[in-house]
């Protein structure tokens, strides 16, 4: 909330200012100390990435190797995850076709945008000739690809350097997690300052545009809450007014916590009272907790989409393509935390990967309070639903030996 606070605060104070010769002074200040902050998030991204990324497909794979029914729980996880990296792509565009940004807003930077990928760009970055010199380039799809396929490799090495290697990139996500925390203590001073940038320049436009960042970034991830249901109904058999009732406490929760660990028992609760396996709710709902994020593709290259057009890109289909293939796999490791915090660690890489700067991410952080409901809601009711839908193609035997924990 002092997130909020900052921005609100940039925000009156640059519209106060606005075209009043005071204004130049202060901007160059609050210039490079928005800068200062950015900076601050973005030299964190690609370690913190790295390590997130190993240790999730590590345990992903893990997971897979529990049994029939991790297999077939982590099949429809994997496809809807697919969808949803989709969904972000295409809808995204085609709302702010119909839908534009409020005419007037200026988010003048210094920094100049990217090269927008197309799709012979796309397929050449896949596979990086020097992964040191495409971290250094901040190329983040092929580091993404390349530390894909490390994680994998690592998954047939002898136990003890397996595990040495675990040890090495938890560590790393961990001490990058220590760091974005000091840098984001900072936050209200750095929003401010970016805040007052854009008041400036763009007056009450901003707060026009902010509004319709909300709205379109719900929109997206509002699609996600009624496939929820029909998975429900039509893959796990249950009655949709039954769902609906027994979700309903767990939703509740997941708006006052905004946090889908947090959840958990409220999530056990409402399979018991759709008569789901306590050993299949017991296994399926820790491991879509941990690894299933049914919004988190969608809404991040929706927000990532959304920071193109702020900068003034127009996006390839090669960049899209790039953005949703880096959305999908590195919903694999993102952090069970509320999405203020690991808002630019996931998101920072789709908009690197399509060449969109991350300057804007600065400013949207500070609202992402709000699209974070959203995110929680539909995150809870696909972890239940899809939990459903797993008991339901478990035979009885299998129900009763399915693992209890995902460790």
């Amino acid at each position: 909330m002092l997130t909020l606070a900052g921005l609100v605060a940039g925000l009156v104070l640059g519209l106060v200012l606005a075209g009043d010769p005071r204004a130049a002074p202060v901007l160059g200040i609050a210039g490079p100390i928005g800068t200062l902050w950015l900076q601050g998030l973005q030299m964190t991204i690609l370690p913190l990435v790295a390590g997130l990324l190993f240790s999730g497909i590590v345990e992903t794979i893990a997971a897979a190797q529990a049994g029939a029914l991790a297999r077939r729980a982590l099949g429809m996880i994997v496809g809807f995850l697919a969808f949803s990296a989709v969904l972000g792509a295409v809808a995204m565009p085609l709302l702010l076709d119909l839908f534009p940004i409020p005419s007037g807003v200026r988010f003048a930077h210094g920094e100049e945008p990217a090269k927008v990928p197309g799709i012979a760009d796309f397929l050449s970055s896949l596979m990086p000739e020097n992964v040191i010199s495409a971290a250094a380039a901040d190329a983040m799809l092929p580091v993404i690809v390349f530390v894909t396929l490390f994680a994998i490799a690592s998954t047939r090495l002898a136990e003890e350097p397996r595990r040495a290697l675990a040890v090495l990139f938890e560590g790393v996500a961990g001490a990058m997690m220590v760091v974005i925390g000091w840098v984001l203590a900072l936050a209200p001073i750095g929003v401010f300052a970016l805040g007052f940038g854009l008041g400036v320049r763009s007056g009450g436009a901003a707060l026009g545009a902010l509004a319709h960042y909300i709205v379109l970034v719900v929109a997206v991830g509002a699609v996600v809450l009624p496939a929820g249901y029909l998975i429900a109904v039509f893959g796990g058999r249950r009655r949709l007014r039954a769902f609906a009732a027994a979700v309903l406490p767990a939703q509740v929760v997941a708006i006052s916590t905004q946090s889908s660990m947090a959840t958990l028992p409220a999530m056990l609760a409402a399979s018991r009272k759709l008569g789901v396996s306590g050993t299949t709710a017991e296994f399926v709902l820790p491991l879509a907790v941990t690894l299933f994020r049914a919004t988190g593709p969608a809404m991040n290259m929706a927000v990532a989409v959304y920071a193109a057009k702020l900068a003034g890109m127009e996006l390839t289909t090669g960049a899209l393509a790039a953005g949703a293939l880096v959305a999908f796999v590195t919903t694999f490791g993102t952090v069970s935390l509320p999405g203020t915090i690991s808002f630019v660690s996931t998101i920072g890489p789709i908009a690197a990967a399509m060449g969109v700067p991350l300057w804007p991410l600065g400013v949207l952080v500070a609202v992402e309070v709000l699209p974070d409901l959203m995110r929680t809601l539909g995150n809870v009711t696909m972890d239940v639903a899809i939990t459903t839908a797993a008991d339901r193609n478990a035979p009885a035997q299998e129900r009763e030996a399915a693992p209890e924990t995902l460790h």
